[in-house]
C-alpha cells in the first residue's frame, strides 16, 4: 500500500501530465481566457464514472455537477440543497449551455442505499437525507420489477431516478423556458461499466422520453 507520499506525487505527476498539456497550448490559450462550453452534465460522484472520460470531452467543453445517485432536487427544494440548484442556474443562465444531460450509472452505491433503506433506521448523517429526493423512483421500481431480485430493482432504479432528475430540472422555471424557446435541450444518458454500454435518450418538454439508442 503506497504511503501518503507516494499519492501525492502520483496525483502531482498526473496534474503536470493532464492539465498542462504542451500539445494543445491553442486550447489551453483558449479556456485561460473563459470558458463557454455548450454542455452541462450532471453525474454520479463515484470514482468509476468520469463523465469527461466517458462522453470524451475537453476541457472547456463541458460544465460538470457530481453528486452522490446524480440527483437533481426538485425546485421547492432548491434552498435545502443549494449546490446542485446554483450549478444548474449558473450553466443556464450565464453559461447559456445547450444541452443538459443526467447520466445514471450500474452498481451505484446511492440508489442501494436508496432501495435497501429502512424506516426510522438511520445509518448516516447526510446521505440518507440526500437520497429522500429519488424515492418516486424507488417507488417507480418496486412496482415495476416487483418479482425481481434487489440487483435488477436497483438496475430499473438507476434509470427510474434519471427520469426524475429530468423530471425535476424541467420543473425549473428558468430550465423550462430556455426548452421552450429552443435553446436548451435535455437528456438522459446511463452507463454500464459492467457491460461497458452506453445508452442514451432526449426528454422533452412534455416530460415524455424519446427513442433509447445504445452504444
Amino acid at each position: 500500500t503506497p504511503d501518503k507520499s507516494e499519492s501525492l506525487d502520483g496525483f502531482n505527476a498526473n496534474f503536470r501530465i493532464c492539465a498542462v498539456d504542451r500539445r494543445q497550448p491553442k486550447l489551453f490559450r483558449e479556456v485561460a481566457v473563459k470558458q463557454t462550453p455548450k454542455f452541462m452534465v450532471i453525474a454520479c460522484s463515484d470514482s468509476r464514472v468520469c463523465p469527461t472520460t466517458v462522453l470524451g470531452f475537453r476541457p472547456g467543453e463541458a460544465f460538470v455537477v457530481r453528486n452522490i445517485a446524480n440527483m437533481v432536487p426538485p425546485p421547492e427544494q432548491a434552498m435545502i440543497y443549494p449546490g446542485t440548484s446554483a450549478a444548474i442556474e449558473y450553466a443556464v443562465m450565464v453559461l447559456k449551455v445547450e444541452s443538459i444531460m443526467v447520466i445514471g450509472h450500474s452498481r451505484c452505491g446511492g440508489i442501494l442505499a436508496l432501495m435497501t433503506q429502512k424506516e426510522n433506521v438511520k445509518r448516516s448523517v447526510f446521505v440518507e437525507d440526500w437520497i429522500q429526493i429519488g424515492l418516486a423512483a424507488r417507488t417507480a421500481a418496486l412496482k415495476a420489477a416487483a418479482d425481481q431480485d434487489l440487483e435488477q430493482q436497483c438496475t430499473m432504479c438507476e434509470k427510474e431516478s434519471i427520469n426524475l432528475s429530468l423530471s425535476n430540472l424541467l420543473a425549473f422555471p428558468f430550465v423550462h423556458d430556455a426548452v421552450m424557446n429552443g435553446n436548451l435541450t435535455l437528456h438522459g444518458g446511463y452507463y454500464n461499466f459492467v457491460e461497458g454500454s452506453f445508452e442514451y435518450w432526449l426528454y422533452g418538454a412534455d416530460g415524455k422520453t424519446g427513442a433509447h439508442s445504445r452504444f
